[in-house]
């Protein structure tokens, strides 16, 4: 989970209109099978492990990376904690952003790295 600039016209043209979910509202839950991850547009998304919160991203945030990458079981449940925009990125859209935009993969590799970082402080 991190945060990625993403023109929302990009994403527009991508094929990734926003959806709005209502604070409490569960847009993904741990151990479903996740093919889209998600770039924050507004509004708090709480990320929860095992029930515990882990996270809370902001505008600009996105999460669901992993399952979209290896095509894995959602690892996390991601909460909306307040009213939130959110806008869904498809593996076509993926690697359309990635395409049109290198930094945007990149920004994805730094979130991953980050997240392998803080398991090993926690190993």
């Amino acid at each position: 989970m991190g945060k990625a600039s993403v023109s929302h016209q990009l994403l527009a043209n991508a094929g990734a209109p926003p959806i709005s979910f209502e604070s409490g509202a569960v847009i993904f839950q741990e151990g479903e099978q996740g093919d889209k991850m998600y770039v924050l547009e507004s509004g708090e998304v709480e990320i929860e492990i095992n029930g515990k919160v882990v996270e809370i991203l902001s505008e600009e945030g996105f999460f669901g990376e992993m399952a979209l990458i290896d095509g894995s079981p959602r690892s996390a449940t991601a909460r909306a904690k307040t009213h939130c925009e959110v806008s869904p990125i498809s593996e076509r859209t993926f690697l359309f952003l990635v395409d049109e935009m290198p930094h945007f993969a990149l920004s994805v590799m730094r979130t991953l790295v980050d997240q392998l970082r803080r398991l090993d402080e926690l190993v």
